[in-house]
């Protein structure tokens, strides 16, 4: 929505947790329907919300009451990116701690937290019970370091090359999963925009338009087919679109993710207003377990604004000028 350089990254469940089987959701009669006689999707929507992926210490449970969440909304909405203290709690979230990159304009955090079925959310972790995602295997862990490792730092550490840098900081592919899948709300750009036919479902996501064409009653290329948002394919399974991505290009690790990750979607428009969204993230060589977030997609007037993530992109020459300069001033200290 708005041209600035990326300088961070964030970052029906079909296999549910212990207790947490979720049971069809009421689908209001107020829903408008395709000529096929489905749910019709289309529209634009955000899914902003001041609710956190991991449930913070002061919950105890997966659902609170709107009184309860009232005063966690007032103090939360009273939290400023602007101000003299550049080490704050939202410029460190955003990565732009000790400069101000950001201010309150720029973000879109939304004024409330998530509701499901009424309640309000205190994770959008919804699966395991506690709220927060589950640890990484051995291997996982090994992968990662090696990463580390191999780039001499890593990620964020290395400055060799335009190559080396971030996929959103190159302006690839949206940061925190804004695209997805599973499509997490990020600092901003949370709109979307959903087209439907009888045989496809495009999103196109506002932030670094990435599209996400979803082939309904298809099946998945080879293995050795890896696409940026993963090959997604989607069934209708009564008034809900179950959608399944796998083949993730290898440069895509959401939350430490290996190339077996496989998400799996469900879109269920529970009244005009409302679409109801649950992903679940089965990666066994990275997670102990399948987990699942769950928050709504709200109907919003929009404007989907382009997105124009490297015009007038000074950061990414100034970034590797900088690491140049420093090399050349290494050996004098």
């Amino acid at each position: 929505m708005r041209i600035r350089s990326l300088l961070l990254i964030f970052s029906a469940a079909l296999t549910a947790g212990p207790g947490l089987a979720q049971a069809p959701r009421k689908v209001s009669a107020a829903v408008p329907r395709t000529p096929e006689g489905h749910p019709d999707l289309q529209g634009i929507w955000t899914n902003v919300t001041l609710t956190p992926m991991e449930r913070p210490p002061q919950y105890s449970s997966l659902e609170i009451s709107d009184a309860e969440a009232l005063a966690y909304e007032k103090k939360e909405k009273a939290r400023s990116i602007d101000g003299p203290d550049l080490n704050n709690s939202l410029l460190q979230s955003a990565g732009s701690a000790g400069t101000g990159a950001y201010n309150d304009l720029f973000i879109d955090r939304g004024n409330q937290y998530a509701r499901m079925n009424g309640k309000v959310r205190t994770s959008l972790v919804a699966d395991p019970p506690d709220g927060k995602i589950p640890a990484q295997t051995a291997g996982a862990r090994e992968r990662t370091a090696a990463l580390f490792r191999a780039a001499g730092g890593g990620g964020m550490g290395r400055f060799d090359s335009v190559k080396d840098r971030p996929n959103s900081e190159r302006c690839l592919i949206g940061f925190g999963s804004t695209s997805g899948p599973p499509m997490m709300p990020v600092l901003y750009n949370n709109t979307y925009q959903i087209v439907q036919t009888a045989d496809a479902v495009m999103i196109l996501v506002e932030m670094v338009h990435d599209a996400r064409i979803i082939r309904l009653n298809s099946t998945h290329p080879p293995a050795h087919v890896r696409l940026w948002n993963g090959d997604s394919t989607g069934r209708w399974e009564g008034d809900t679109l179950v959608v399944e991505t796998t083949n993730f290009h290898p440069m895509i690790r959401f939350r430490g993710s290996s190339e077996n990750l496989r998400v799996t979607e469900r879109f269920q428009r529970t009244d005009a207003n409302t679409i109801a969204y649950r992903a679940t993230i089965d990666d066994p060589t990275t997670f102990t377990r399948n987990w699942s977030v769950e928050f709504p997609f709200l109907a919003t007037s929009g404007p989907v604004y382009e997105y124009a993530c490297h015009e007038g992109n000074y950061a990414m020459p100034d970034i590797l000028g900088g690491a140049r300069k420093l090399e050349t001033e290494g050996p004098k200290k």
